[in-house]
């Protein structure tokens, strides 16, 4: 059934790092350091309380209407005979649960409605013969019934299975308190007091009915979260790896999950091993109400980086800059005359290529970057491509991030730069008169580049449907804290987010 899979799915997959809403609570995930949780999630008891009542809407508007089995009963009866009752399309068609609640615990995470109400509708047959009359007398009507003060539980036992989130149904159970039952059509004054008989057979049909439902739903749930992947797709190049680390943590009122959250190559998830290194990660959301607080340790961001570079992604070839003239030797007869001397009104560009990974650290005030990049002047020549000198750069920036729907984006600025020569085709180079260009090619061409990938950022693993609302962000040493609030769209089925 549908109810269940909207709340545990969400729980699996809905964010990372290492999170805790209060100095006094510290979330303690182990893990073996090439194992660690560098992201996580801790979700509210506010929060769990929003993904309450988007699971009991949910299990309502999936459960109706819901069909219960023909209730038949034969009585003998001294003078009469025998008498043959039957109730038939025993329709639930409407539940309602004013009160419900939701807590976590121990051995695993407790659902309760109680005060529900619950309303259903039946064909009625009546049938008795007997030695007086030589004929059968038959009636029939239709009848409703209301079910007062019902209570429906669950308790389910969440665990890191390889990596991959899995429930186990501890306790499942209904129980009905009341119910009465109203005739209408034929004789039905005449058999109401009979008809009454059938409460206890009507409640352990309901009881029955909603109890398999819900058994049904977790091994359909159970099935959905083993068939979720281990990494989601950033781009071409890219995933997030979010195979979870060591099991969940409870609270009397947070859930708190562990994941690896690094990136990694396309379809290169690194196989899960289990944890014995213990290390924590605390992280404050100031405001505890909030029903998330997703943190993301700075290894994050540096993984991205050391993924990118690999793969030789960070690579920019300059050949257009705002004062085209800058790309002609001409342009530079002034500022290197001997190469405007060796090769006349050539076109040039700009090859850059970073010879390390960028270094991302991340403080309470700032956001800084350090990125280490090879500059080559190249020299067109008809088809050829000549190289003449290369520039190592040191460029320092500062960044800011902030929430876009459901992904972390950002922006990055220039605070600096220092450069030295490391080779050079065509004598020395006076760098103080190149530093203008230079910080032009920065400037109009390097930043624009990286603040339009910047700005569409990564995606957060969070489940299609649920949308970040009012996040605030918040730095710490080695840390980005994102608290927020989630809105939730009724989707028919909710999965993860591909980009």
């Amino acid at each position: 059934m549908a109810p269940l899979p909207s709340i545990f799915v969400f729980f699996l997959v809905l964010f990372t790092s290492s999170n805790l809403f209060a100095p006094s609570h510290t979330l303690l995930l182990q893990s073996e350091p090439s194992d660690e949780a560098f992201t996580s999630v801790l979700i509210s008891q506010n929060g769990l309380d929003f993904l309450k009542d988007v699971l009991v809407t949910k299990a309502i508007s999936s459960m109706i209407p819901l069909i219960l089995p023909r209730i038949e009963k034969s009585v003998k009866i001294p003078f009469v005979g025998n008498i043959e009752m039957v109730l038939s399309n025993v329709t639930i068609y409407e539940i309602g649960a004013p009160t419900s609640y939701i807590r976590p615990g121990d051995t695993g995470v407790t659902i309760i409605t109680s005060e529900t109400t619950c309303n259903l509708s039946m064909n009625w047959y009546y049938s008795y013969s007997t030695w007086l009359f030589p004929v059968d007398v038959t009636d029939k009507g239709r009848a409703s019934v209301q079910v007062h003060g019902m209570e429906v539980g669950l308790t389910i036992a969440l665990e890191n299975n390889g990596g991959i989130l899995k429930l186990s149904l501890l306790e499942c159970g209904c129980h009905v308190h009341d119910i009465s039952i109203n005739l209408d059509g034929g004789a039905s004054w005449l058999y109401q007091g009979m008809i009454d008989a059938f409460e206890d057979q009507i409640s352990s049909a309901v009881e029955n009915a909603i109890t398999k439902k819900l058994q049904e739903g977790m091994v359909k749930l159970n099935s959905i979260i083993q068939d979720l992947p281990k990494e989601i797709p950033v781009d071409d190049n890219a995933s997030v790896n979010v195979t979870f680390v060591d099991d969940p943590l409870l609270t009397n009122s947070s859930i708190g999950f562990g994941i690896n959250g690094l990136f990694i190559t396309r379809e290169n998830v690194p196989p899960v091993r289990y944890s014995t290194w213990g290390f924590q990660l605390p992280v404050f959301c100031q405001d505890p109400a909030k029903m998330l607080g997703i943190s993301l340790d700075e290894a994050v961001f540096k993984s991205a980086a050391g993924l990118y570079f690999d793969t030789e992604y960070m690579q920019w070839i300059v050949d257009k800059v705002p004062d085209q003239s800058l790309l002609n030797t001409a342009g530079w007869r002034f500022i290197i005359p001997q190469l405007y001397k060796k090769y006349p009104n050539h076109d040039m560009d700009m090859n850059i290529t970073l010879s390390a990974p960028p270094d991302i650290r991340i403080s309470e005030d700032n956001i800084g970057a350090t990125v280490y990049a090879d500059l080559v002047i190249d020299v067109l020549e008809e088809e050829d491509v000549i190289p003449v000198a290369c520039i190592s750069l040191v460029i320092r920036g500062s960044g800011s991030v902030k929430i876009v729907q459901n992904n972390l984006a950002g922006s990055v600025k220039l605070n600096d730069f220092s450069m030295s020569l490391k080779w050079s085709n065509i004598g020395t180079l006076r760098l103080y008169l190149i530093q203008p260009v230079i910080w032009t090619a920065i400037q109009t061409v390097l930043l624009p580049y990286a603040n339009s990938h910047l700005a569409k950022g990564f995606p957060l693993p969070i489940i299609h449907g649920f949308t970040l609302q009012n996040a605030e962000i918040i730095l710490t040493a080695s840390r980005i804290t994102v608290c927020s609030d989630v809105s939730y769209a009724d989707e028919e089925n909710l999965r993860y987010p591909y980009p």
